[in-house]
């Protein structure tokens, strides 16, 4: 069982985003975002364009913007919005499919010039020509070729290897990726929009397919870039880690949540047990980092098996599978990892099983702090009573497992290690199917 203390945290900030979430749900999104047709409430999005066709179309503006930090603080930034659309952060995930030959059009909004960069992507074309790096007076300025301050650059390139991969700028990427010009690339294998490689090992439920960005911030970087003035690269320090372009609580909003207008992806993830008869594939959580330091990234109490890293499934070179169970990830700079999640009623948590009362004995009220996610009952389903004055988020008798990362001053906001925020999230798991859990 997770620790019922973990949310004595500023209580009244959960509360709130947790009622924010209820209300989000039932509200349109933000004017001006690209939207999918009635888009999922949590889970990774993609944005699309060709599928089914040999051929994959974008269009990607790089523009400024402001987002909105969970300690109140607001945040000039920089970001490819999809075709004509407003700003978002973090940039579209884009997703295509293996075989496919992409082209993505960069327009240039901003007051230098800037690119998108591909890693991973094998004889990227830049206006029809190979991609060369870009000299000015004798002087590397940019690795790809680039759209100056109100023009266009075309990019093409066949999506050879199913995968998850970062797209970013590769012009002064000190700043313009920290700045927040970089997003995700999906690239789903022939075998099927089930599998995340060509391998029957990487099946998973498509219904649990969630994104995890990893970005980090320093506020005084962002300053100096909206007011024009150098910035000493040496002098960075992130003060804000985020996910999916948010920072706990404001993580688990769901999509295109109107309280996070221009920041839609949430970072939730929603599970079920795991039943062979009814849900029998793992979730799949693709982690994105963009971050200047490892990040050792975990959900509590669960381990996850790691089948893939920056776009590769993990076998030797006879094709023997390699995957391998991890309890925490240590993400580095730029790379992506890709992993299975399962959470199997083994000891009989499920409403109607109580099997673990047999061998725990439940404490007496006295000795318990009830966290504000608990449900009143240490058994999943169940809602119980509990004493006068207490007060419940819990809809529906779910657990709750922290994700966040283990470097305690990534999950802090400005360094303030008081309240928990940052790179933090919930891996919520629902009861069985069906179950009276609302959307």
């Amino acid at each position: 069982m997770q620790s019922l203390k973990l949310f004595k945290w500023t209580n009244w900030r959960l509360a709130a985003v947790l009622v924010s979430v209820a209300v989000a749900l039932s509200l349109p999104a933000a004017p001006g975002l690209a939207v999918a047709p009635n888009p999922p409430p949590f889970g990774m999005l993609c944005t699309t364009n060709g599928s089914g066709t040999p051929y994959a179309a974008f269009t990607l503006t790089a523009l400024s913007g402001t987002i909105s930090l969970s300690d109140g603080n607001t945040m000039y930034m920089w970001g490819y919005s999809e075709g004509g659309h407003v700003f978002q952060h973090p940039s579209p995930t884009l997703c295509v499919t293996q075989g496919q030959t992409v082209t993505v059009v960069l327009h240039n909004t901003l007051n230098v010039p800037v690119s998108v960069m591909f890693p991973g992507q094998p004889d990227v074309l830049a206006n029809g020509r190979p991609v060369q790096p870009e000299y000015t007076a004798g002087a590397l300025t940019s690795l790809v070729p680039t759209a100056p301050p109100g023009g266009d650059v075309t990019y093409d390139f066949v999506a050879k290897e199913p995968g998850t991969y970062l797209y970013e700028s590769g012009t002064d990427a000190a700043t313009q990726v920290q700045m927040g010009l970089f997003g995700a690339l999906v690239v789903r294998p022939t075998l099927g929009v089930n599998y995340a490689y060509n391998r029957t090992e990487s099946r998973f439920n498509p219904a649990t397919e969630f994104l995890m960005e990893l970005s980090a911030i320093d506020p005084y970087q962002h300053q100096a870039v909206q007011a024009g003035r150098a910035f000493d690269i040496r002098q960075f320090r992130p003060r804000y880690w985020m996910l999916n372009g948010r920072s706990l609580p404001d993580t688990l909003y769901p999509n295109y949540a109107p309280l996070s207008p221009f920041q839609p992806y949430s970072a939730l993830a929603r599970i079920h047990p795991y039943d062979a008869a009814t849900n029998q594939w793992p979730a799949l959580t693709r982690h994105v980092s963009v971050t200047p330091v490892d990040v050792p990234f975990h959900p509590h109490g669960n381990n996850g098996l790691v089948i893939a890293r920056d776009g590769r499934y993990l076998q030797d070179g006879a094709g023997n599978n390699l995957a391998y169970s991890k309890f925490s990830m240590d993400i580095g700079p730029g790379q992506t990892w890709d992993t299975l999640y399962t959470w199997a009623d083994i000891d009989g948590f499920a409403s109607g099983t109580h099997k673990v009362s047999d061998e725990v004995t439940i404490p007496s009220e006295l000795n318990l702090t009830y966290g504000m996610l608990y449900s009143g009952s240490p058994y999943l389903g169940d809602l119980a009573a509990m004493p006068p004055g207490t007060f419940s988020m819990n809809a529906c008798g779910e657990y709750y497992i922290i994700s966040h990362s283990h470097a305690l001053n990534q999950v802090t906001a400005w360094g303030q290690g008081l309240t928990m925020q940052g790179m933090g999230t919930f891996l919520r798991v629902d009861p069985p199917l069906p179950n009276s859990c609302p959307n």
